[in-house]
């Protein structure tokens, strides 16, 4: 089962990026989201189009450390290029890990500095390390010296209203060898509140000379393309809008059509089977809870209260695949049609 093809003129999303030596099939990339771009979410993205998708953080010192948790995010299967996302607060163990992640097949590295979560920041790790430039600047210099595949990095505005320090970190980034930034339009503080601010971005686009990826609030087609045009990027990630959509990004791209209720209901099925089968029937149950609440939010808001929470709580995987597959054609999904951006 796939998504049909739409068969529509080119549009700038739809065009290839390089990124160092790698090239990029186009504009439109998945987030990284720690507890949901797993492999499973990551492999349905890129078969429905997306341009790049990047691992789940992985912790480097963990890695290096042998913790199960961070090879599993590390893995692959046949995703190309395999971008893997490195998280730290320490030059050491990042280039340690860095050179671990480029022997396992990685073809880009992407540093973490914009993760808003209290126990990433809590480590001095994520968007805390746009607190001390000077030392985020020695993890990324480390890393990029460590291997010869092309390193990312990506971050937020700032800290806080009052430290907005993109730029200065971006221009710092790029001449220490950053192969490609992106920006999420808020700061650390703000965490998701509010309405990203795309033209701040825009900041970055004057000092680097890089690929920029713009990242924030990105829903539409017609959102791609006006924070395009009002942050001056090359590209555009995508993260939360994608929850329950693993094929979100290539309809943004415009390689994809968004699909009817039926399609749906294959893709949930599909998508709860293949965690299930990633993590183990028991831990995959736990893991699948929450993406099973985004399709049902997503595409059947009218299931009951006592319907919604049977599922939520079942420990069996065909009764909740099964109703959940219903629930979804049942409730007859236009499929829509976004005009693409020229």
């Amino acid at each position: 089962m796939c998504l049909k093809d739409m068969h529509l003129p080119p549009s700038a999303l739809s065009s290839s990026l390089r990124i160092g030596n790698v090239e990029i099939r186009n504009r439109i990339a998945l987030a990284p989201m720690s507890g949901v771009t797993d492999l499973p979410f990551r492999m349905l993205a890129w078969r429905f189009g997306a341009g790049l998708v990047v691992t789940e953080m992985v912790a480097s010192r963990e890695l290096v450390c042998n913790a199960a948790e961070s090879w599993a995010r590390l893995k692959n299967s046949g995703i190309e290029p395999h971008i893997v996302q490195l998280a730290g607060r320490e030059a050491h163990w990042m280039a340690e890990a860095a050179r671990i992640v480029e022997s396992n097949g990685a073809d880009i590295i992407d540093i973490n500095m914009g993760c808003p979560a209290k126990k990433v920041t809590g480590g001095y790790s994520g968007s805390a390390l746009m607190r001390d430039p000077d030392h985020a600047l020695s993890l990324v210099e480390a890393t990029v010296r460590a291997v010869s595949v092309p390193v990312t990095l990506k971050m937020r505005l700032g800290w806080d209203e009052n430290s907005i320090n993109a730029p200065l970190i971006a221009r710092r980034a790029e001449e220490v060898g950053v192969q490609a930034i992106t920006i999420h339009g808020r700061t650390r503080m703000q965490f998701y509140s509010g309405k990203a601010d795309w033209d701040a971005i825009h900041a970055v686009r004057d000092v680097i000379s890089v690929p920029l990826i713009a990242n924030g609030d990105v829903d539409t087609v017609a959102d791609a393309t006006e924070i395009l045009r009002r942050s001056g990027a090359d590209a555009v990630m995508v993260g939360r809008s994608s929850q329950g959509r693993p094929w979100h990004a290539g309809v943004l791209a415009g390689v994809r059509l968004h699909p009817d209720a039926l399609e749906i209901a294959q893709i949930f099925a599909e998508h709860y089977t293949t965690m299930l089968e990633f993590y183990g029937l028991q831990i995959g149950v736990r893991h699948a809870r929450k993406h099973v609440g985004w399709y049902i939010e997503r595409f059947a808001p009218n299931l009951s209260s006592a319907d919604k929470a049977a599922i939520l709580t079942s420990t069996d995987p065909a009764l909740v695949s099964e109703r959940v597959a219903a629930a979804i054609a049942n409730c007859g999904v236009a499929p829509v049609r976004e005009e693409m951006a020229a």
